[in-house]
């Protein structure tokens, strides 16, 4: 029998020599009436990712974006033959064609940036799926509605309640489901200090140029300030921290004033 993970490693590789294509796809939930505040933070990633490496992708809006996700996951792009998920593969499938966005840093230095990485992942997107799901308000007002708007009754119900029970079960394995609502709060407010710490008066975290770092927070951060809650303490725990809206700002002028392609 042969070595499956072998083949789609070669397979890989082959397709990682190609050029770049001008028809690569993100695909993504809806945004007007679907998305959720967690999957837009991913999905802006990915896009400030691909702007900053100066690649083109369209977009893709789609009822069932989820489910066509090689692992369930958002946002991801379809390159040719090449169907990838999540941020940190499209960035090790992007570096595998000689485009990086880190190599001006030392060893050191990326281990650093792996590090607040994770940090951004561990505490800005648990809380994000914290106050999505389990936030009594705001799953009754937003997500509740938003997450099954697609799906025709009852099964917008049990798969609203499906992925609530799977959200949930995700937090309690990493000690989030357990919090108030206040901690969570105190969680971002440290995340936030933690990072602008880091970045100082730096425009990126890593001087002049931006990482995947630098597209990470911005994805985390923008959605933060610029998606309407019940109640914005998020928003206010984000604003405090003028570093941030800094590199929000110095993004989003870079790299977001040409329209993004969109298709649904």
């Amino acid at each position: 029998m042969p070595n499956i993970l072998l083949t789609e490693s070669i397979a890989f590789e082959l397709g990682a020599s190609e050029p770049w294509p001008e028809d690569v796809r993100l695909y993504q939930p809806y945004e007007t009436e679907q998305i959720l505040i967690n999957d837009i933070a991913a999905s802006l990633t990915v896009k400030a990712f691909m702007k900053m490496c100066g690649l083109q992708i369209q977009v893709e809006m789609r009822g069932n974006a989820e489910d066509m996700s090689p692992n369930g996951k958002l946002p991801f792009i379809k390159c040719g033959q090449f169907v990838i998920a999540d941020l940190d593969p499209i960035v090790s499938f992007v570096f595998s064609k000689g485009i990086s966005l880190t190599d001006h840093l030392d060893a050191s230095q990326k281990a650093d940036m792996r590090a607040y990485m994770s940090l951004v992942n561990n505490i800005l997107g648990n809380a994000e799926l914290y106050v999505s799901w389990l936030d009594n308000s705001t799953f009754t007002e937003i997500t509740k509605p938003r997450y099954g708007s697609v799906y025709p009754w009852p099964l917008k119900h049990v798969l609203t309640w499906q992925k609530q029970r799977q959200i949930k079960k995700r937090l309690t394995a990493f000690g989030w489901a357990q919090k108030s609502l206040d901690e969570v709060y105190n969680e971002v407010d440290n995340c936030c200090h933690a990072l602008s710490e880091r970045l100082g008066n730096k425009k990126f975290f890593f001087n002049d140029r931006p990482t995947e770092l630098d597209a990470l927070v911005f994805g985390h951060v923008f959605t933060l300030l610029t998606t309407s809650m019940p109640e914005n303490s998020l928003a206010s725990i984000v604003r405090s921290h003028s570093g941030l809206i800094a590199l929000v700002k110095t993004i989003e002028d870079r790299y977001f004033k040409d329209p993004e392609v969109t298709r649904t």
